[in-house]
């Protein structure tokens, strides 16, 4: 039996795209895929970084793991995809930080215009002071982001029978802008075109599941109901969903917290020591369900 805690401290460590322990998590991954009996492709890809991200390469190489096993429909196309970045990434910033700095931007922004006040200076200086922190570093373990993912897929997998059609994809380079996310929709379209893509990322053992209905359909309303999560058709994040959702026939992606997530994430306290694994193991369950009815 797989001793989830001791494979969560294994990934739970800061692994920027190109750093060793990237390249570490990675082989972790593909070596308890294996394990589980699926056959793991990589598919390398290339890209250039968000805009928006300072003091980052002009292009980022990258490897997503496909993962299937046998038995698959005569496409050898699953027709339920579980998807976890397993990159990470430090910000001198939090998330939650880095939220308040764009909102007071926008602010700003639509204040400017209006006219005969200084005052949308204040909201603007905010803004441009956070944003300009959008750097990039080695330095958070990401355990909420997006270690816990991770594991939840392993869980998942570990309640489900041998046979279950469902293959995974540990995407990489999403903390870039979705690099990798956006290379599998433009190269391996074929592979969503009519599958259920459930995207995890980011599952605090606080706050309450969303579902992030990219593009609704019955697995996603299945598995929203199962976690009696919060729907929504926008949120103010930046996931693989959005992404791999144009190429499938659906898609949802699972996230669980609350602002104090969003304060620690992308810094150094997003550690192993704050995350029992409960909201994992809860998710877990709920997609398990779903996926053992059909």
């Amino acid at each position: 039996m797989t001793d989830y805690g001791v494979l969560f401290r294994e990934l739970a460590v800061p692994r920027l795209v190109g750093t060793p322990n990237h390249r570490k998590v990675r082989e972790l991954l593909a070596r308890e895929l294996g394990a589980r009996g699926f056959s793991v492709e990589e598919h390398a890809f290339s890209g250039r970084p968000a805009r928006m991200l300072f003091g980052t390469p002009r292009k980022i190489a990258g490897i997503n793991l496909i993962a299937r096993r046998p038995p698959v429909r005569p496409s050898g196309r699953p027709p339920v995809w579980l998807v976890a970045h397993y990159d990470s990434k430090g910000q001198p910033v939090s998330m939650l930080v880095r939220l308040i700095g764009f909102l007071s931007l926008v602010i700003g922004l639509v204040w400017l215009p209006l006219g005969g006040s200084t005052l949308p200076i204040i909201p603007l200086a905010l803004g441009f002071s956070i944003l300009f922190h959008n750097r990039v570093t080695d330095n958070s373990p990401g355990a909420v982001d997006n270690a816990t993912a991770l594991v939840a897929v392993f869980m998942t997998l570990d309640q489900l029978p041998r046979d279950a059609e469902v293959g995974v994809i540990f995407s990489d380079a999403e903390e870039f802008g979705l690099i990798g996310a956006r290379a599998l929709a433009a190269e391996r379209a074929p592979l969503f075109a009519d599958a259920a893509i459930i995207n995890l990322d980011g599952l605090d053992d606080i706050g309450t599941p969303i579902a992030f209905l990219h593009r609704p359909g019955a697995v996603g309303n299945a598995v929203a109901r199962s976690l009696n999560a919060r729907r929504a058709r926008w949120l103010p994040v930046i996931v693989d969903g959005i992404a791999l959702g144009r190429v499938a026939r659906e898609c949802v992606s699972i996230l669980k917290g609350n602002a104090r997530t969003m304060a620690i994430v992308h810094t150094p306290q997003d550690g192993v020591a704050r995350v029992r694994l409960d909201g994992a193991a809860s998710v877990a369950a709920g997609l398990a369900r779903v996926l053992r009815a059909g």
